[in-house]
């Protein structure tokens, strides 16, 4: 399944979620060359999330640095997502791609913490994951490694949801075969 119907499909109002909190991730000084010379704005990638497993990006662009963190967070708050979590932490294993960017997630036991780059911490700490452990392997542009972390936490499964699917019970998932 493609990364936009994964983001369709597990989409979330501002409203369903609880506090918003944003992080700011990158600012970056853009220009665009015009017959005078340089124009130069700002754009802006922000994360946005409630720390219970709801959690968006966006990406914004204004001649000001404020008002490129704005828009940026007005987009966060559009595009929020719901994760499965297991207590602190992820369910299982998942491998994210975007691009050129791989990012792997893999569950911590508690007491672990985050262990992830920059960009990968600030998704998994606004999700509200506190054990995880990650690796980023390939491209390390923030926009890319973003939305491969998304695609592996989108790409996460209930267990409850994977039993109820089956017909089988809890205890009977963990033991059957692939």
């Amino acid at each position: 399944m493609r990364f936009k119907e994964m983001l369709h499909m597990r989409r979330v109002s501002a409203e369903q979620c609880g506090e918003l909190t944003d992080k700011t991730v990158t600012i970056n000084r853009v220009a665009k060359v015009v017959k005078g010379g340089r124009r130069f704005s700002f754009s802006a990638l922000v994360v946005s999330g409630d720390g219970q497993g709801h959690v968006g990006f966006g990406l914004g662009k204004a001649n000001e640095v404020p008002d490129a963190i704005r828009k940026a967070s007005e987009a966060a708050r559009k595009s929020l997502v719901r994760i499965p979590l297991r207590g602190s932490t992820i369910p299982h294993d998942m491998i994210g791609k975007f691009g050129p960017a791989v990012v792997v997630l893999r569950p911590a036991p508690p007491g672990t913490g985050v262990i992830a780059g920059s960009v990968a911490r600030a998704v998994v700490e606004a999700a509200g994951i506190t054990d995880v452990r990650t690796k980023c392997i390939g491209s390390n542009r923030a926009q890319n490694v973003i939305q491969a972390t998304l695609d592996g936490l989108l790409r996460l499964k209930d267990p409850e949801a994977v039993a109820r699917m089956r017909g089988l019970s809890l205890e009977e998932l963990q033991y059957a075969p692939y």
